[in-house]
């Protein structure tokens, strides 16, 4: 299993995690199926795990938020790390879901943001900020963040 997906001896990622416990199984797109845990430890476990320059992209993202909300709560939940301010009680404010082709970045709030992220959803707050391989806009990105922290959280 030297790039995490499933080998062809398991027909299920938890046959998987048997064969080879020690490393992470990818799911559809590459997703780390990470144990939900919280704290800085799991989320960390997810950027590691993820593949090529996800792993990148992932680790610009969570150091961006560290930088712009200091003390951000952590976890990683449905095999995707979320963050919220340290007090529980505000909620997750984003969320990082990796597919085939790019990094999605939830902001649960998002049409509080100006300017809006781009992506629409079927929920009616949640907005989407897709970010390709070396496409990432750090300073709106990081703007974003900021705002987002800002609101009132999702309770999950």
């Amino acid at each position: 299993m030297p790039d995490g997906k499933v080998p062809k001896t398991a027909k299920t990622a938890k046959q998987a995690a048997k064969i080879n416990p020690d490393k992470p199984v990818l799911l559809s797109g590459g997703n780390p199926q990470i144990a939900k845990g919280y704290g800085d430890a799991p989320v960390q476990a997810y950027i590691t795990a993820a593949p090529g320059w996800k792993s990148d992209v992932t680790r610009r993202l969570d150091t961006i938020i560290e930088n712009t909300v200091p003390g951000v709560r952590k976890a990683v939940k449905w095999n995707s790390p979320l963050y919220g301010v340290a007090d529980e009680g505000m909620g997750w404010f984003l969320g990082i879901h990796l597919f085939a082709k790019y990094v999605k970045v939830s902001f649960f709030r998002g049409v509080s943001l100006h300017p809006v992220p781009p992506g629409a959803s079927k929920h009616k707050e949640v907005r989407y900020y897709d970010v390709y391989e070396d496409k990432l806009d750090e300073a709106k990105f990081a703007d974003w963040v900021r705002q987002a922290s800002q609101l009132p959280g999702e309770k999950m």
